[in-house]
């Protein structure tokens, strides 16, 4: 049991303690430090990813147009070849002689026209005296008409037949790279048989065919006639490859089908890409960066600084003149790189919250400072992407 003396000393150490926590005052909350991005408006093109496959700029089929047998391969399967070159030498040698009748036939010709001009001659010179009747010299003139007639004829003769012993030699129509001969030395062949000899196909440029939903197209034209996009059909395609990885050289877009698929839905953009290594084969699986449109004063947002509720509703934190947080409502239609296309709910000059977003709520204060490096290039690779309930 405390004493007098004690419990007085106890009582006043007590009093005093009370006092000192009176007089000392909590100390005042500091505003959090956040990262902020001031919003500015841009010229952005807009493209879309699409899945394509190469297909060669040119075809060609080889096949005889003379019977006869094969006596020759001149060319080295899955080469090179341009156009005229030898791919193949048929046994010519009827065809030969062929050439040669004909062009007897064409001297014995050419020896009757010549008769035919001196009877013709004579008769004219001797009309005039008496000595030949008018009918004669008709009937002189006449057979020199049909003189010349068979010299045109068996000239036409002889170059049928020249023609079919060029014919005997099978040449490449095109240039490009040559695949597998379906036929060896000793085969028959027969003209214009529906089995080809070979086949070439022109690799450098080479198409790449892509598809576009139709939904996407109408979307597209939309937006042009609106005024909201401007054409982007003269940008360069960028192509990239199965694994991933971009092509050394980009296309160009060369035309759109006119009609949709039935079966797909879909419509056919065909680009022409330079290929000078081939490395690009026909039936390749590629992707094409397509330019879809050239978007004008666009306002673009980073990814992280978006945040979505439960249902689905974008929004994004904006710190106003007197540093105070306000959450705001937005609306974003697809990616930039790295950025958010915005539709609705910011304007130019909005301070958007990038980082510090869990320290913060709506309403409190907070002390920003700018990102230097926060703007988006002005002309990025985007993938088309519509934002997605609960994505």
């Amino acid at each position: 049991m405390l004493n007098k003396k004690a419990f007085f000393s106890l009582v006043v150490t007590s009093s005093l303690l009370s006092a000192c926590d009176e007089n000392v005052s909590a100390p005042p909350m500091m505003a959090p430090q956040v990262t902020v991005v001031t919003l500015e408006s841009e010229s952005v093109t807009l493209t879309r990813e699409l899945p394509g496959r190469t297909s060669p700029f040119k075809v060609a089929e080889v096949r005889p147009q003379v019977s006869g047998i094969i006596k020759q391969q001149l060319f080295r399967e899955g080469g090179r070849v341009d156009a005229n070159q030898p791919l193949y030498q048929l046994d010519d040698a009827i065809y030969q002689t062929d050439v040669a009748s004909a062009r007897a036939k064409l001297q014995r010709a050419n020896a009757a026209m010549h008769i035919g001009r001196l009877k013709a001659e004579r008769t004219a010179g001797l009309v005039a005296s008496g000595a030949v009747s008018k009918q004669e010299n008709d009937a002189a003139e006449a057979d020199l008409q049909v003189a010349r007639a068979d010299v045109a004829a068996a000239r036409a003769e002889l170059q049928r037949k020249e023609i079919q012993v060029e014919y005997a030699q099978i040449t490449a129509p095109i240039t490009g790279r040559i695949g597998k001969s379906t036929v060896t030395q000793g085969a028959l062949v027969t003209a214009n048989q529906a089995a080809t000899l070979a086949t070439v196909q022109q690799l450098d440029p080479i198409y790449v065919d892509v598809t576009q939903s139709a939904a996407e197209l109408v979307s597209l034209r939309r937006s042009l006639q609106a005024g909201t996009l401007s054409d982007a059909a003269h940008l360069p395609v960028t192509i990239l490859l199965e694994d991933g990885s971009e092509y050394e050289y980009q296309g160009k877009l060369e035309f759109a089908e006119a009609s949709v698929d039935p079966s797909t839905g879909s419509v056919l953009l065909r680009v022409v890409v330079p290929n000078p290594d081939n490395m690009l084969l026909p039936g390749m699986y590629v992707r094409a960066l397509v330019g879809s449109g050239v978007r004008d004063n666009a306002i673009l947002v980073p990814q992280q600084s978006i945040a979505r509720d439960p249902k689905g509703n974008t929004s994004a934190m904006v710190v106003n003149e007197e540093n105070i947080v306000a959450q705001r409502s937005v609306r974003v239609s697809r990616t930039v790189g790295n950025h958010w296309l915005v539709e609705e709910g910011l304007q130019v000059g909005d301070r958007v919250v990038i980082a510090g977003l869990q320290k913060i709520r709506p309403g409190a204060p907070v002390q920003p400072s700018e990102r230097e490096d926060a703007q988006p290039p002005a002309a990025a690779d985007e993938e088309q992407t519509a934002v997605k309930q609960g994505s």
